[in-house]
């Protein structure tokens, strides 16, 4: 039986607003972790509407959008992380025509 959203406490309606908005922005995160600015931002704000819901109300849609922004900002970090290691090589090689540690 569906409970209609209109006859809901308003901090109920907004927790489980919030909770599916942080999993929506935690699928975002993923997909957007290429860019390390726009997966990471995805990410904090999906972990952040998650805490938010999970504060009201203590539902599985909250855990998940946390799960998985936690998740796309892990990936976010390592891509950078990656990035900036490859970036570096490449600035190196131009300076000396060499790889490091080479």
């Amino acid at each position: 039986m569906q409970v209609d959203p209109a006859s809901l406490d308003p901090e109920l309606r907004f927790a489980r607003t919030y909770a599916i908005a942080s999993a929506a922005l935690g699928l975002i995160s993923l997909c957007a972790a290429i860019i390390p600015m726009c997966g990471g931002l995805s990410s904090v704000l999906g972990i952040i509407l998650g805490t938010i819901s999970l504060k009201t109300e203590k539902s599985k849609t909250a855990i998940a959008g946390i799960g998985i922004s936690i998740l796309g900002l892990l990936i976010t970090v390592i891509y950078f992380i990656v990035l900036a290691f490859f970036s570096d090589i490449k600035t190196w090689q131009g300076r000396t025509g060499r790889l490091p540690l080479l």
